[in-house]
């Protein structure tokens, strides 16, 4: 059955049966037509279905979209089979998925005038050995985000490659059960965010200049609040001290360069066995959110943060932050391993580092009331594991 015979089509689209039953396999070729091809490819797929985008470079002028359930978009490679939007006509996402079930997998997506791929209320999406790239590296022009899921239960995303946007290379907001491991995230604003979002993994991942390594934010005002129970564990926070580069009134332009791990507003956040290095202002930061709100569920402070196991290395020796220059020298040269503003509750330490503590007493205190002293911490003994994320049985073998 040929699904798609529209006519004036400047090259065919290949069909092959994928099984004796009805998914069938669609390889789209670069060239001209390209745009047109795919696209409706994407429209007219079935569940089951697998669009394959062969090796080369396909040109577009405007953004993709899918919506139907079940269906997997495949390349050659993160680097042979690129979709290059440098000359996109609006502002909108490279791809947009609004469907569950979907696999995304080994392809590029180049200088998309907005998000790079954005999935919003996809449930058990993968993203697998992807790559989204500003190639002209860090500007405020880019786009926002890179990998973007967002109102999504059971998201996985791995293996991928993230450089140059203007919030978050990779983005998780309002959404559960999410899993984000062995990425690269160079030269983002933000290299990971997971905001106002439950149960979340972020493991063995290579954060580097960035302007701050890891996220973990909640925000009031959106539709999901409470974000909390997020593991950041194994990953390489390494020389986040790209200048902020984030446009003007964005949550994320606030992020001082130099920052590793940032905690906002979470509780249950676990910090666990990363490798902390050259982070000019400081390797793990904690603070609540200042801003004014009017949001009855929203709790501003971090609750309940562990920070355990870490390896830290040089950091904190050129703080980007109000009177950076004059806290650093009063501990030393550089400030310590840990910052906080003094107004979470529930710390629990246990590495052998001292903290910083603006000693602020009041969610909205003026920095200029800051009464800043060193904490040296209690170590912790054995303490609560998070819940582990499982993702839906089966949904992982679609990589297979």
């Amino acid at each position: 059955m040929l699904k798609f015979a529209l006519a004036a089509l400047a090259a065919p689209v290949a069909l092959t049966c994928a099984s004796a039953a009805t998914a069938e396999t669609h390889t789209i070729e670069p060239g001209e037509g390209a745009q047109e091809r795919l696209q409706e490819a994407l429209i007219l797929a079935e569940p089951g279905d697998e669009i394959v985008l062969a090796a080369g470079r396909y040109a577009l002028t405007d953004g993709l979209s899918l919506d139907v359930d079940g269906v997997t978009l495949r390349g050659a490679g993160m680097d042979a089979s690129v979709l290059d939007f440098t000359a996109q006509e609006g502002a909108g996402e490279g791809l947009l998925v609004t469907s569950d079930d979907v696999t995304l997998r080994d392809f590029g997506i180049e200088n998309a005038k907005g998000d790079g791929i954005k999935s919003k209320g996809a449930d058990q999406i993968i993203y697998h050995a992807i790559r989204v790239e500003w190639t002209g590296g860090p500007d405020a022009s880019n786009g926002a985000y890179g990998i973007y899921p967002v109102e999504a239960s059971n998201v996985l995303v791995q293996d991928s490659y993230v450089r140059g946007a203007s919030d978050a290379g990779i983005y998780v907001g309002q959404s559960e059960n999410i899993i984000v491991r062995r990425n690269r995230v160079v030269e983002n604003v933000a290299g990971i965010e997971i905001e106002n979002s439950n149960f979340a993994e972020v493991t063995e991942n290579l954060a580097t200049k960035n302007t701050g390594g890891i996220l973990i934010f909640d925000l009031p005002g959106l539709p999901k609040v409470g974000g909390g129970s997020v593991l950041v564990a194994r990953n390489a926070v390494i020389d986040n001290n790209t200048d902020n580069f984030a446009p003007e009134g964005n949550i994320v332009a606030s992020v001082p360069a130099g920052t590793g791990v940032m905690v906002m507003a979470n509780e249950g956040v676990h910090i666990r066995e990363n490798a902390l290095v050259n982070n000019s202002t400081s390797h793990v930061m904690m603070i609540a959110y200042t801003q004014p709100f009017d949001d009855e569920r929203y709790q501003p402070r971090p609750v309940d943060v562990v920070v355990k196991g870490n390896i830290y290395g040089t950091g904190g020796n050129a703080p980007d932050l109000p009177g950076g220059t004059q806290l650093a020298a009063m501990t030393g040269g550089s400030l310590p391993h840990i910052f906080s503003d003094g107004l979470g509750r529930g710390l629990i330490v246990g590495d052998p580092t001292p903290i910083l503590s603006l000693g602020l007493t009041r969610v909205g205190q003026p920095i200029t009331e800051a009464k800043p002293e060193i904490i040296n911490p209690v170590i912790a003994g054995e303490t609560a594991e998070l819940p582990k994320v499982a993702l839906p049985e089966g949904m992982e073998a679609r990589l297979k």
